[in-house]
């Protein structure tokens, strides 16, 4: 299917939507202070909703960041202990994690212990013994680091349970777990797709920012 780019010259971007995908990344990602200055400086309502829980949630996000993830449990289950009832994958990933940083620590006894009586019973599920089977892998070695299994202890893997539980905390209080900028981006990688596709398949509906901002 051919586009004519020149049809959207026209089309008028709303600054106000604009300042919204801002302002809604800010407060996805806990930057309480920026999103209140950035408040106060483009004039935007309060989003009193988004706001709610927020310090709980950066301070949850940071501790699950840093590897502490028994803290960050503890705090979400402050807020709803049905946050990571209802979830059972992500404490398993956050109890791994706790596993792991006993291992980077180098006590190993401490997490040979933390894994028989707290990440054992989750070996009863087969979704969970391959996970089991990486994790214990690292104590075979004397410096885990040189282990195959050494992407268990970076920082990109922490990040990502990080922003996993930080998800799932949005999700349960109806809030959108991934930024309109986010979404933006899917979008534009989607239509990108479809351009190079063959002619004759519809494209994706192209949705307008108001439209991703609710979503």
């Amino acid at each position: 299917m051919d586009v004519d780019p020149r049809q959207y010259d026209n089309i008028a971007i709303n600054e106000k939507d604009i300042s919204n995908i801002v302002l809604s990344y800010l407060i996805h990602n806990c930057y309480e202070e920026s999103a209140e200055s950035f408040i106060a400086s483009t004039g935007l309502k309060r989003p009193t909703d988004y706001l709610d829980n927020m310090e709980k949630r950066k301070k949850i996000f940071h501790y699950a960041l840093e590897g502490n993830a028994l803290k960050a449990i503890e705090l979400t289950e402050q807020l709803s202990p049905e946050i990571l009832e209802k979830n059972t994958d992500l404490l398993f990933d956050l109890l791994s994690l706790h596993f792991v940083e006993l291992v980077r620590s180098r006590k190993c006894t401490e997490a040979l212990e933390f894994a028989q009586t707290k990440l054992s019973p989750f070996g009863k599920e087969g979704k969970y013994m391959e996970k089991l089977e990486d994790f214990m892998a690292l104590l075979a070695y004397k410096e885990p680091e040189d282990s195959p299994m050494f992407h268990l202890l970076s920082l990109e893997y922490r990040q990502q349970f990080a922003d996993s539980l930080n998800r799932t905390i949005l999700a349960y209080f109806n809030l959108p777990n991934y930024t309109a900028m986010e979404r933006l981006v899917q979008q534009a990688t989607a239509v990108r797709q479809c351009l190079n596709e063959e002619a004759g398949k519809d494209a994706p509906r192209l949705f307008s920012l108001k439209e991703f901002i609710k979503m």
